[in-house]
């Protein structure tokens, strides 16, 4: 079988693999994704699922990164406000640390810099152990209020993935890219299927090499190729707790060490607190968490909070290798997470992503295309500022509502079930629930709302193979199960064979 002939082949399958893609797709362009493993399987699902400015970032005076990323956070909430949602953010002044005029003239400019259609402004607030302050110790009596979103990350990744595809992408997953070599103009690249060990070769007129931490490991596949930047790889680690307050909000905490961290409600039942920011010299291991990270992460908490925290009441731990531009910045905290594109001279044309946030993904998507458009052609014309995510299209952009009538049009889900499923999928629920009358219509029950009608939507429709991608990528169902539960459902998909992911399989 000869090379399939296309426009541009993505490496990576991370937030900025697919978003390239799925704007690329937009414009009329022949498009392959190859991802090694899952979809948003590395750094895309590692991150402390927001979608926000970075309020610290102006402390760095990086202004148009700030501003981009207010921009950005307006616009993924219009184009997924399913799975992008406002959150109000508590941040308790302490003595000695930034003074309260510093945190003011902060906001005031996180407030003015970019578009803040949708979001309230901040504000001042008493705590004093009462509203917000009555998780916080005693001596903690002022702080701040400010506008952010939360998201979940992997599903950002995985419904840019659907759009893609939708619009003539393709998408492979568990097939890894090996060599490129130019031939007459184009790039004749090798990959190969990890599941069936069938080789796959696609002639291209571009390559991005969206790889993520191993951006420099593809490069060095290409002889000759040079580029100025450099990565620094620094490991954000997290943590999941019993949910440590009431209420929506989320509180960001100084650190003497001028650090911040997150506190987050979390899947209901949970807080989720990062981040870290550890030196990283190797992406041969997956990353961990390490005890003294989990121990800085606590002892933030317990500096704040009435409450006390110990590793053992960490249910659940994450961590992620965040692939950043090198700006030889002497603590990491301060690397720059603004992202750098370094177009290869000469043709055929190769494009290597450096750096980048989850927040600023289509943004980049935007500036890659640009660059690309003298070797690939398409249509110059963005378009997906304004186009929505699948499942986004809710009426008026209202998640209450469309919540309430899932409820009424599927009367018969738990009091938890609905919500999740209408955060998760939007409209795109319709194809998972469709005529459904009772629970039973839905197949097996796994535990946690898991049932076979989803499950199987995730299999034939979202890329999904093992238990791993469903529990703790499409959803984070993993954190509600027992050992037992889990293991039916790694069974369940077992039973199916490696035909699960095939690209035969017609995805909805």
């Amino acid at each position: 079988m000869g090379a399939e002939s296309i426009d541009l082949l993505v490496i990576g399958g991370g937030i900025n693999g697919v978003g390239i893609a799925r704007d690329a797709a937009g414009r009329g362009l022949r498009v392959v994704v190859v991802e090694r493993s899952d979809l948003a399987s590395a750094t895309s699902s590692a991150s402390t699922k927001l979608i926000h400015g970075g309020l610290r970032y102006l402390e760095s005076f990086e202004f148009r990164l700030v501003r981009e990323s207010l921009e950005e956070r307006e616009r993924l909430l219009t184009i997924a406000p399913h799975i992008v949602r406002p959150m109000r953010f508590v941040l308790p002044h302490v003595q000695g640390l930034r003074p309260r005029w510093q945190i003011r003239l902060g906001l005031f400019f996180y407030d003015h810099i970019g578009a803040r259609g949708k979001l309230p402004g901040s504000r001042g607030v008493r705590l004093a152990g009462r509203g917000y302050g009555e998780p916080l110790r005693e001596q903690i009596a002022h702080g701040f209020e400010y506008s952010d979103c939360a998201v979940d990350d992997s599903r950002l990744v995985v419904l840019n993935a659907i759009d893609a595809e939708s619009r003539g992408a393709t998408v492979r997953t568990r097939a890894e890219f090996l060599s490129a070599r130019p031939i007459n103009g184009r790039w004749l690249a090798d990959c190969r299927d990890t599941l069936s060990d069938q080789p796959l070769q696609f002639s291209a007129r571009a390559i991005v090499n969206a790889a993520g931490p191993w951006v420099d490991r593809v490069l060095q596949v290409f002889p000759g190729i040079r580029t100025q930047s450099r990565l620094r790889l620094v490991r954000g680690s997290h943590i999941v707790v019993p949910r440590l307050y009431d209420g929506s909000h989320a509180y960001l905490l100084q650190n003497p060490d001028r650090r911040v961290v997150f506190t987050i409600p979390y899947e209901g039942a949970f807080t989720l607190i990062g981040t870290t920011d550890i030196p990283c010299e190797s992406t041969s291991a997956p990353p961990e968490a390490s005890v003294g990270e989990i121990d800085y992460l606590c002892a933030t908490v317990n500096s704040y909070f009435r409450k006390t925290l110990t590793a053992r009441d960490v249910v659940w731990s994450y961590a992620g290798v965040r692939p950043l531009v090198d700006d030889e910045a002497a603590e990491v905290s301060k690397v720059t997470r603004d992202y750098r594109l370094e177009l290869s001279a000469g043709q055929p044309a190769l494009l290597s992503v450096f750096g980048g946030k989850l927040t600023t993904y289509r943004r980049l998507a935007e500036a890659v295309l640009e660059r690309l458009h003298p070797f690939i052609g398409g249509t110059r014309q963005p378009w997906t500022d304004r186009a929505p995510l699948p499942g986004g299209d809710l009426p008026r952009g209202d998640f209450d509502s469309f919540v309430e009538y899932v409820k009424r049009r599927w009367d018969f889900l738990p009091p938890t079930l609905a919500p999740r499923l209408a955060r998760a999928y939007g409209t795109r629920l319709e194809t998972i629930l469709g005529a459904a009358r009772n629970m039973a219509d839905l197949g097996e029950h796994f535990g946690a709302g898991l049932t076979a009608a989803e499950l199987d939507y995730l299999v034939a429709s979202e890329w999904a193979v093992t238990a791993e991608d469903v529990l703790w990528r499409r959803t984070k169902l993993g954190l509600h199960m027992t050992d037992a539960q889990r293991a039916n459902v790694e069974r369940h998909l077992d039973g199916r064979g490696s035909t699960a992911h095939s690209p035969a399989i017609a995805r909805t």
